[in-house]
């Protein structure tokens, strides 16, 4: 399944707690905490909104967005994220480093997120809580299958080069993940830039 596809999900389980949460007045609002910018994330919103229109909800007629961008700017997740609860959205749907954020901000507001990495294994579900949900990607099992494919499309390669945001979720993983996946395939070592 493609990103997009999992964004377009990602959009229908948006509408889910807007569904149990009815007895709010007026038109629901889904709050939007996205780490990214908005201009090239644009066709995942498409994506979303194409969801939450599966789902029975079009921007506009019977639900509101409130999108809050952090422009790449993780230190700025949990501001935008206390914004959307001041706000009272229905609920909060976000994507990666957005999960903790409005983890922390808020326990009763629904938050559906869309993750690479393990929810468990980053605390996000630890315990019990009623107001998360959402879909994951377990991209970082997926490491040590890429280097391999890497390895057959360039078997003349000796090195290969691993670019990871230090500050993102799936950073520890993904270095934790790389190295034992790369031995035997390359010569390998790993430095962190920050």
């Amino acid at each position: 399944m493609k990103r997009r596809e999992f964004i377009t999900l990602l959009g229908g389980a948006a509408g889910w707690p807007i569904a149990t949460r009815a007895q709010q007045p007026g038109m629901p609002v889904i709050g939007f905490l996205g780490p990214p910018s908005p201009g090239p994330y644009a066709p995942y919103v498409t994506g979303f909104a194409r969801g939450l229109k599966e789902a029975g909800y079009v921007e506009g007629q019977n639900v509101a967005i409130e999108y809050l961008w952090a422009e790449n700017q993780n230190d700025r997740l949990p501001a935008l994220a206390a914004e959307l609860v001041r706000r009272q959205v229905s609920v909060i749907a976000t994507l990666g480093t957005g999960a903790m954020a409005a983890k922390v901000a808020t326990n009763t507001i629904p938050i559906v997120f869309l993750l690479g990495e393990d929810p468990v294994r980053l605390g996000l579900v630890a315990s019990p809580r009623a107001n998360l949900t959402g879909l994951n990607l377990f991209s970082g099992e997926l490491t040590a299958k890429r280097l391999e494919i890497l390895r057959e499309l360039l078997p003349a390669a000796k090195r290969v080069a691993l670019l990871v945001n230090p500050t993102g979720p799936n950073a520890e993983t993904t270095i934790r993940d790389v190295g034992p996946a790369a031995s035997g395939l390359f010569s390998h070592h790993l430095c962190t830039i920050e």
